[in-house]
C-alpha cells in the first residue's frame, strides 16, 4: 500500500553509523526521503512525526547518539507508533573509541529509558544479514505499531561479504494495521485481541481525527488519564504487547549437537568468530555447540529449552557481560560463565579455542 512506499531516514553523523544515511541518500528511486538533522533529538523528533504521518520511519545513530534519543524513543513507546531505530555500536563510555567495535550497548538498548518503557531489539550478525534484520525490525515495527532497535556494531559496518541480491517477492508480505472509518467514532486505543496492537489512523483521513501524545493515556479512548488503575493496565498491556512478539520470531537453532558439554552463546557481530571456534573445536572432538542470538527481546520462546541440554553454558562478548547478566535476569536457574573482551576489537578463533578447552577441561 502507499503507506509506506514513502520512507523517511533522520540522522546526524556519527561514527560508524554514518553510511547509512549516504547510502539511503542515494535511493530516492525508492521513495526514500533523508534528512540531516541537527542533533541526534531532532533526528528521531522528526522520525516520529513521520510515523505519526503515515511513512516507515527510520532514524540511525552510534552510542552516545542512542543515549540522547532514549527521551523520544519513549514517546514512541507511549504512542505506540512504528520505528525503526539502528544503533551501530562503538566503543564507550562518552566519545569512547569512536572507529573501533564494542558490543556496548544492549543493557541501554533493553533498559536506557524512564518509566516502564519496554520496546523490541533485534541484532544482526554480519555484513549479509543486516539486509534480513533490517526488514525483520521494519516488519516488526509496522505489523505491531512499535519501536524498534537494531544492534549492529563496527565490526560489521566496517566489513564486507558476498551477499546476493534479494527478490523482494520472496520476503513476507508487510501487513500494517492501518485504520479504516468504520462510521463510529474512532478510539486510538482500541487493540487486537491477538496480539494487543493499535490501528496506525493516518492524519486527514476522514472520521479518524485523534489525539496522542506523551501523557499516559486512557484505555482505548486515548484521552489524557491520571487514573491510577488505568496506567498500572496500560503499562502492562504495552509489555504484553511486546512479549507477545515471540510468537512470530524463529526459534533459536542449535549449531552442532542438541545436548553436550558446552554450549557456547553468543549475540550480534561475534557469529563468524564464534562459528569458527565451534567449527574447529566439533572437529577435534570435543562435545561442543553454538546457540547464537539475533532476537533479544523478546527472547525465542524455545531458549530455556536450549540450555537445558548442556552441561556447561558460555556467554561470549565484546564487553564486561551485558547479554550475561541479562541472561541471569531471566534464567537464573542456569550458571552462566563468561568470555568477555573489550580492547575495540574483535574475537580472534584462537583465543576463543583456547578459553574453551579451559573450560572443558574444567580450568
Amino acid at each position: 500500500t502507499e503507506i509506506y512506499t514513502l520512507s523517511l531516514h533522520d540522522a546526524l553523523p556519527i561514527s560508524p553509523a554514518t553510511e547509512i544515511l549516504q547510502e539511503l541518500a542515494k535511493r530516492k528511486d525508492l521513495g526514500v526521503m533523508t534528512f540531516q538533522a541537527e542533533d541526534e533529538i531532532a533526528g528521531i523528533c522528526t522520525s516520529i512525526g513521520a510515523s505519526f504521518a503515515g511513512a516507515m520511519a527510520v532514524t540511525t545513530t552510534s552510542g552516545p547518539g542512542l543515549a540522547l534519543k532514549s527521551e523520544a524513543i519513549g514517546l514512541a513507546v507511549m504512542t505506540e507508533l512504528p520505528l525503526v531505530i539502528v544503533d551501530v555500536q562503538r566503543g564507550g563510555p562518552s566519545t569512547g573509541l569512536p572507529t573501533k567495535t564494542e558490543q556496548s550497548d544492549l543493557l541501554q538498548a533493553l533498559f536506557g529509558r524512564n518509566g516502564e518503557c519496554p520496546l523490541v531489539v533485534i541484532a544482526a550478525s554480519s555484513p549479509a544479514d543486516c539486509f534480513e534484520y533490517a526488514f525483520m525490525a521494519g516488519k516488526i515495527a509496522l505489523e505491531h505499531m512499535t519501536p524498534v532497535i537494531l544492534l549492529t556494531d563496527g565490526f560489521i559496518a566496517n566489513g564486507t561479504q558476498p551477499w546476493k541480491i534479494p527478490q523482494m517477492k520472496d520476503y513476507p508480505a508487510i501487513k500494517p494495521p492501518i485504520a479504516k472509518f468504520k462510521g463510529e467514532k474512532f478510539m486510538p486505543y482500541l487493540r487486537n485481541p491477538e496480539n494487543l496492537v493499535r490501528e496506525w489512523a493516518i492524519p486527514g483521513t476522514a472520521g479518524l481525527e485523534h489525539r496522542v501524545g506523551g501523557l499516559e493515556k486512557m484505555n482505548v479512548t486515548g484521552t489524557v488519564s491520571y487514573v491510577p488503575e488505568n496506567h498500572e493496565l496500560m503499562v502492562g498491556i504495552r509489555e504484553e504487547k511486546v512479549q507477545k512478539i515471540a510468537n512470530i520470531i524463529p526459534e533459536i537453532k542449535v549449531e552442532g549437537p542438541e545436548s553436550g558439554d558446552v554450549l557456547v552463546i553468543g549475540w550480534g557481530g561475534t557469529y563468524g568468530h564464534l562459528a569458527s571456534a565451534v567449527d574447529q573445536l566439533q572437529k577435534e572432538g570435543y562435545s561442543v555447540s553454538l546457540a547464537h542470538f539475533n532476537y533479544i527481546f523478546p527472547v525465542p520462546k524455545n531458549t530455556e529449552k536450549v540450555f537445558s541440554n548442556f552441561k556447561k553454558i558460555v556467554v561470549c562478548e565484546i564487553n564486561l557481560g551485558q547479554f550475561a547478566k541479562y541472561l541471569r535476569m531471566n534464567f537464573g536457574q542456569f550458571k552462566f560463565m563468561q568470555i568477555n573482551k573489550v580492547q575495540g576489537l574483535p574475537f580472534t578463533v584462537v583465543e576463543l579455542n583456547q578459553k574453551i578447552k579451559q573450560i572443558l577441561e574444567g580450568k
